[in-house]
C-alpha cells in the first residue's frame, strides 16, 4: 500500500514526528502503585483492640520489622496478632526469631494492671529479651511533659 503525498494534497510536514512524551502510562503506574500502598500500609500494623495509654514522650523511629507484644485487659497474651499461652511467650518469640537482642515492643492495655505488666517484662527479662520498649499513643497538642506551675 503505497501513497503518494503530493497527489493527496497533503504536505510533508503533516507527517512530521511529534516529540512529545506520553505520560499517559506513566500516571496509570504511579495510580497503581498509589492504590498497592493504600491497600497495604494498615496491614502492615498491629491490629489488636488495645486502649493503649497516652505519652508526651518524642516519637521514636520504629525498625522494619518491630516485634510487638501486646496485653489485653484480661491478660492474656499476643505476638503481633496472634494469641499465645502466657508460658509460651518465650518460646514463641524464639521460633519468630531467635535473635535475643533485638527490641521488643509491649503494648499493653490502659485496664491491665501494673504487677500484671511488671510480670510480663519480668518474663522477657529472664527469657533474655532485655531490649523492651513501652508503646504508648502520643499526646495531642503536647511537645513536652508538663511542669505544674
Amino acid at each position: 500500500m503505497g501513497m503518494s503525498i503530493s497527489e493527496s494534497g497533503l504536505d510533508a510536514d503533516d507527517f512530521a514526528e511529534t516529540h512529545e512524551i506520553n505520560v499517559t502510562p506513566f500516571i496509570d503506574v504511579i495510580l497503581v502503585l498509589l492504590i498497592i500502598f493504600m491497600v497495604a500500609a494498615p496491614l502492615s500494623t498491629v491490629d489488636l483492640p488495645i486502649d493503649l495509654p497516652t505519652s508526651a514522650a518524642a516519637a521514636q523511629k520504629k525498625p522494619d520489622k518491630p516485634t510487638y507484644v501486646s496485653m489485653r485487659p484480661d491478660q492474656s497474651v499476643a505476638i503481633g496478632e496472634t494469641s499465645i499461652g502466657r508460658g509460651d511467650l518465650i518460646r514463641s518469640l524464639d521460633a519468630a526469631d531467635p535473635n535475643r537482642d533485638r527490641v521488643i515492643f509491649v503494648r499493653a492495655d490502659r485496664m491491665v494492671h501494673y504487677g500484671e505488666l511488671m510480670e510480663l517484662l519480668e518474663e522477657l527479662r529472664s527469657g533474655g529479651y532485655a531490649r523492651v520498649k513501652l508503646v504508648a499513643v502520643e499526646a495531642a497538642g503536647q511537645s513536652r511533659p508538663a511542669t505544674g506551675r
